[in-house]
């Protein structure tokens, strides 16, 4: 969770691209390709919330290449890898 019991900003890295189906389980999470790479962001509610997320990207059989906790007003999608 983030300061004050507010919820928290990630930011994931995981290799390989996603189709419209993968996506589901992320729907809360924006998500852009970098070339062989897809990252997410996206606001959750607490370390429930991260850990279900990382759940998911493992029963799909994905690569994590990288978990970023953000600052507020930050994004991990619009920076540079």
């Amino acid at each position: 969770m983030g300061n004050g019991g507010e919820p928290a900003r990630y930011g994931l890295r995981v290799r390989g691209t996603f189709s419209a189906g993968l996506l589901v389980p992320f729907r809360r999470l924006r998500a852009r390709r970098v070339g062989p790479v897809t990252e997410l962001e996206g606001c959750l509610r607490d370390q429930a919330a991260l850990h279900g997320v990382l759940r998911q990207v493992e029963m799909l059989g994905l690569e994590l290449i990288e978990v970023v906790r953000l600052d507020p007003g930050d994004s991990y999608v619009d920076r540079t890898p």
